[in-house]
């Protein structure tokens, strides 16, 4: 063991294995633990002893005791303090980690430490906070599995009560609850705690405010973050982990943040199965878990432009190395089946109207259960200047009455609205799909036929949206759950279609991945994106529901 001054051996446990090599760890990490040691070097602070070991002896509850990070997190998050002022040194947590490695288990155990009697700080109430109720309240659900165990039930009883959705600590009056991302109501909060578990999923701050607004309020406030990567870019979590190089490359202040990440170092670093403890600290301990992981591996081989999640998920890394088609172009041709009657069919409709003195295209979108259908259809202006570059038999498209060339100095907004609202008669639209740029050209036309932004039966897409799409078009490609018909114009606009990394800042990666151009005149890509944007919205859509025909809204122009 180390000797680094006054820290825990539970914190030097997890510098030693880091230092030593005991298991592989990423630069993050490295740089994490000369950064605790050097506090200690510099910094009037102190662990009490006496609390960690408290909270550390909660294990016996637990089917399993907490591995070294666990410990390492525990007790520099929740048991050191200042000696000035007795306030916590890292009251703020940020924990990236690769899925599998216990987050919801260390959440569990940490709110159980707080709300005992081991915390002196009445009424210190944890609130886990999730985008969803699942993760929201699972860590709450592992914590009353194990006050529920018949060996300890009786005597935890005697210093907790809980219900299927609250526990609360009897001794201090503290409570551990739940709560979703809905921020109504929620200013009334006195949290000691605020837990935001798989943050990656927030698209900005407005739910996280609601719930920190309430911090303060007790003794001793702290914030802990819990995730793994995700596809979600310019938002909490990439401040998070820009803020976190800032303290461990830059010296930046750290303003109470422990960073604590775990990552491949570079996308190649995945081919040596030694590196993967980098992302995930738990592995060498769950065999179980390496066994899946592996399986998981020899998949994502076969196809790993096809599979992010993989390298997004369990390595904590995106794999940026690519930039190509949408998908390879025997899974376009694949979408050559025959479309079925959807008379009645609930769908959204995508546009994408660039120019109106060029192309213009309108998707209608459905889902049976995975498989999905498109009706897509086309408008080339026939005085556009770009008709001479295409590469493409477009008067073929136009005599099959896939295409319709108009015979006007413009696409005007009223020919798109006039065939939606045709379609309309056939099929249930649940909404519109269009961003902001287009709106403001159909506005009128749209607004016309009934369908209008302010009512919500339109969406305005923005690159946010396309983002979070991308995977799921992926997967439609590669297990061949798109129906198009024989359809060479929306193939045509498909394969004209690159993805390219999106980041906050220009030519900055952040692992996520939009649509554009090939080539920007004689290759377009309208149709394509007008499937995309309709896709953005199928949320909207109840799988293989019909509504009889009577039922429909019948609109006018």
């Amino acid at each position: 063991m180390m000797n680094c001054y006054n820290i825990s051996p539970h914190v030097e446990e997890w510098i030693d294995i880091v230092k030593n090599g005991e298991i592989r760890c990423c630069e993050e990490q490295h740089l994490l633990v000369d950064y605790v040691i050097k506090c200690f070097q510099m910094e009037d602070i102190y662990v009490d002893e006496e609390q960690a070991e408290r909270y550390l002896s909660l294990q016996k509850y637990f089917p399993w005791d907490l591995f070294p990070w666990e410990k390492f997190v525990l007790v520099l998050h929740d048991c050191t303090y200042w000696k000035d002022t007795g306030m916590p040194r890292w009251p703020d947590l940020f924990c990236l980690l690769g899925r599998g490695a216990g987050k919801d288990g260390m959440i569990a155990y940490e709110s159980m430490c707080l709300t005992s009697p081991y915390n002196p700080v009445k009424e210190y109430d944890v609130d886990i906070c999730a985008n969803n109720e699942d993760q929201a309240t699972r860590p709450v659900k592992d914590l009353i599995a194990v006050f529920e165990s018949p060996k300890f039930t009786k005597k935890l009883r005697r210093f907790f009560s809980w219900t299927k959705e609250l526990i609360v600590g009897k001794k201090n009056r503290a409570e551990i609850k739940g709560r979703t991302h809905n921020p109504k109501g929620k200013d009334g909060l006195r949290s000691g705690i605020v837990i935001f578990n798989e943050v990656h999923q927030y698209l900005n701050y407005a739910d996280i405010d609601v719930f920190t607004t309430g911090l303060g309020k007790k003794q001793h406030p702290r914030r802990s973050y819990y995730t793994t990567d995700g596809d979600v870019r310019e938002g909490p979590l990439d401040d998070l982990l820009e803020t976190s190089e800032g303290i461990l490359r830059n010296g930046d202040p750290d303003n109470g943040m422990l960073p604590f990440i775990c990552k491949l170092n570079c996308a190649n670093d995945v081919y040596d199965e030694e590196n993967w403890p980098m992302a995930n600290p738990s592995l060498p301990y769950l065999p179980n878990l390496l066994a899946e992981i592996r399986k998981e591996f020899h998949e994502w081989k076969k196809s790993p432009f096809r599979l992010p999640a993989f390298m997004i998920k369990r390595m904590n890394i995106h794999d940026v190395q690519k930039e190509g088609g949408v998908t390879e172009w025997a899974n376009i041709i694949a979408t050559d089946r025959q479309i079925p009657d959807l008379s009645g069919m609930s769908c959204t409709v995508g546009i994408d109207y660039m120019k109106v003195t060029d192309l213009a295209s309108v998707n209608f979108h459905f889902r049976d259960g995975d498989t999905r259908y498109d009706i897509n259809h086309s408008w080339l202006c026939s005085h556009s200047k770009d008709i001479p570059r295409l590469k493409c038999p477009w008067k073929e498209w136009e005599a099959n009455g896939l295409l319709t060339v108009v015979d006007d100095v413009e696409i005007h907004p009223d020919i798109i609205a006039e065939y939606i609202q045709g379609l309309g008669r056939r099929y249930d639209i649940r909404k519109l799909a269009i961003d902001t740029y287009r709106y403001a050209l159909l506005k009128r036309a749209l607004e016309g036929i009934g369908f209008t932004a302010k009512e919500k039966k339109i969406k305005l897409i923005t690159q946010r949206d396309i983002i979070q799409v991308v995977p799921v078009i992926d997967s439609c490609f590669v297990n061949h759950n798109f129906v198009w018909d024989n359809n060479p114009v929306l193939r045509w606009g498909c394969n004209n279609t690159k993805l390219i990394s999106y980041g906050r800042k220009e030519g900055a990666d952040k692992g996520s991945f939009v649509y554009a151009k090939i080539e920007s005149k004689s290759r377009k890509t309208d149709p394509w994106m007008s499937l995309v944007m309709s896709m953005c919205v199928e949320s909207e859509l109840d799988s293989a529901v019909k509504a009889p025909l009577y039922s429909l809204p019948v609109i006018t122009i």
